[in-house]
């Protein structure tokens, strides 16, 4: 039990800091229309997870998911939703926003809360409550005090809790799920990469050896961090993957601070101490219940 743990413990925290340092490969794309570079994540993404799955001869519950007409339907949405995420990420990583990228992936898991509050029946205790108006407040003194509605920090918090409440509901396994989402998006990102070749616009080819290397490495960096959490998160205690997940985001803030040198003066940090008081208070009361479980109980 304790290498299994151990293991899980590895597998964790290397697919946070991969997810965290993750900016750093899409600056390296900077000269790449976002639009491309989503593009190309989503086949090289495709053709790898192919791949991953023939040698791990997992195709049977790719066709199992698609057998099911309620799945082929959620996967639909979930894949709408994963596009969204990943584009507004991309682009704002290389239009120089990695600080509010970071507060968007703080904000997710309050975020998560109050959507299993409205669509899954799920109870909101007061301290649950009182993270998530923490969250509120520190969005609201963003609008108020630099006269910005945190839309970017917003569109990934959102986009991804309702990726997970989709992926929640239809039960299906990160890896067939993520080759079936991206199998959905193929099509259209295939056929936009083709348009822009015709164009003579498509970048593959044309700025260079390292890009195209780094375009097509997006369906590694893309699939080797999920395929880590999925092993981590088989091996772990939910409120161990609660706490690890701040990993990323402490990651990206400190990228955008340090090393781009993206501004962050009192008005921000007011803004991310609404948010970090309310993350506090999440992982208080996570820490509180999973004590107060009889130890039999997973």
């Amino acid at each position: 039990m304790i290498n299994r743990s151990r293991e899980g413990l590895i597998f964790a925290v290397a697919a946070f800091i991969m997810w965290g340092l993750l900016p750093i490969y899409w600056k390296t794309l900077k000269e790449v229309p976002p639009l491309e570079v989503l593009c190309h994540r989503v086949v090289w993404s495709f053709f790898f997870l192919a791949v991953v799955l023939s040698l791990k001869k997992r195709w049977v519950e790719v066709i199992t998911a698609l057998q099911d007409k309620k799945v082929k339907i959620l996967l639909a949405a979930s894949s709408s939703l994963i596009g969204v995420n990943w584009f507004v990420f991309i682009w704002s990583i290389t239009n120089d926003h990695v600080v509010e990228a970071s507060l968007g992936y703080y904000i997710n898991p309050l975020v998560n809360i109050l959507l299993g509050f409205i669509f899954m029946n799920e109870k909101l205790n007061r301290l649950q409550g009182a993270a998530i108006c923490c969250a509120f407040a520190g969005v609201l003194y963003s609008v108020i005090d630099l006269g910005k509605f945190p839309y970017i920090a917003l569109t990934l918090a959102v986009s991804f809790a309702l990726y997970g409440l989709v992926r929640k509901v239809m039960k299906v396994e990160s890896l067939p799920g993520l080759f079936v989402e991206t199998a959905v998006l193929t099509p259209l990102a295939g056929g936009y990469l083709l348009w822009l070749a015709t164009e003579g616009t498509l970048c593959l080819g044309q700025i260079g050896g390292e890009t195209d290397a780094l375009l097509i490495g997006t369906g590694v960096v893309t699939s080797i961090p999920l395929l880590c959490f999925a092993n981590g998160a088989r091996r772990l205690k939910l409120m161990t993957l609660g706490m690890l997940q701040y990993i990323a985001p402490t990651l990206m803030l400190l990228l955008g601070i340090f090393i781009y040198n993206e501004p962050f003066d009192n008005a921000r940090l007011v803004t991310f101490c609404f948010i970090w008081t309310g993350i506090a208070i999440y992982l208080f009361d996570s820490i509180h219940r999973q004590m107060k479980r009889p130890k039999g109980i997973a």
